[in-house]
């Protein structure tokens, strides 16, 4: 099997860039019909006068910068987030190149952060995270398990410590939601914290606990400062409504935001009290 080190590292990173915008692009389709009942294989259309986009209004990210963000027809404004949802695919495509080291596992890694970044969306928006992805996030993570245990034979003595660390963390999460009364965190964000912890380990699931809480904490500042002193709302606003130190914030962005930088990064918040 031909490993990934044998490409030059600028090519598959060129190639992760351009398949994950494409891939992001029809992200933001699938968000937008999602649950809606419309079919997927309907043509894309201007969401203000529903005239249909021409074939070069659909490239990822260089149509939207061409058209200067507003329909060519009604001159309507296109909602920044189709951009950004692109582009935070591909960045997600690039940065999985240095976890796979086989296409099998690289396309693996692809379709869970497809699936984490159709969550994040979903739940800025709707403040709710559908059991079906969910259940689908689990599944491809039991998956990458599979094929790990595959390639690896050795690890399958570790899947019960790993099943058991992500019952664990789920559990802190589920007690958070119980003591307040789902007011701190919805019950999705407990099921989802299940399949992180199965993607980030034992030895990980601690610093995948504490490291969302500070994510948490630390975009929740900053978008209240950029409320307040930055003049607009950021590109993937929460709701139109202004923020306050009481406001309800979905979470399950910084789940995700917290398993991916532990995943990737191996980051162990433990490491910062040692000497």
């Amino acid at each position: 099997m031909m490993l990934l080190s044998e490409i030059p590292f600028m090519w598959l990173a060129l190639i992760a860039m351009g398949f994950g915008l494409i891939i992001g692009s029809f992200l933001n389709v699938y968000i937008y019909r999602f649950h809606t009942g419309k079919s997927l294989q309907g043509d894309s259309h201007c969401l203000s006068c529903a005239t249909p986009l021409r074939w070069y209004e659909l490239f990822p990210v260089l149509s939207y910068l061409a058209l200067r963000g507003r329909c060519r027809t009604c001159g309507c404004r296109i909602p920044p987030r189709y951009a950004v949802v692109e582009l935070f695919t591909g960045a997600l495509f690039v940065i999985a190149l240095g976890v796979a080291e086989t296409i099998p596992a690289l396309l693996i890694i692809w379709l869970i952060s497809a699936i984490l970044v159709v969550i994040t969306v979903y739940d800025l928006y709707h403040f709710i995270i559908p059991d079906g992805l969910t259940i689908a996030l689990t599944v491809v993570v039991a998956v990458w398990l599979g094929y790990q245990v595959w390639e690896m034979p050795g690890l399958v003595d570790t899947l019960p410590l790993r099943v058991l660390a992500a019952v664990g963390g789920a559990g802190f999460y589920l007690f958070l939601w119980r003591i307040s009364h789902g007011t701190w965190l919805g019950f999705g964000d407990v099921k989802l914290a299940f399949p992180l912890g199965l993607l980030v380990g034992p030895s990980l699931v601690f610093s995948f606990v504490v490291l969302s809480f500070w994510i948490g904490a630390i975009i929740s500042v900053a978008l209240l400062l950029w409320q307040r002193y930055g003049g607009g709302q950021p590109a993937l606003q929460i709701r139109t409504t202004q923020l306050t130190m009481k406001s309800a914030v979905p979470f399950a962005p910084f789940l995700i935001a917290s398993a991916l930088s532990v995943f990737y990064l191996h980051f162990n918040v433990l490491s910062l009290f040692t000497w």
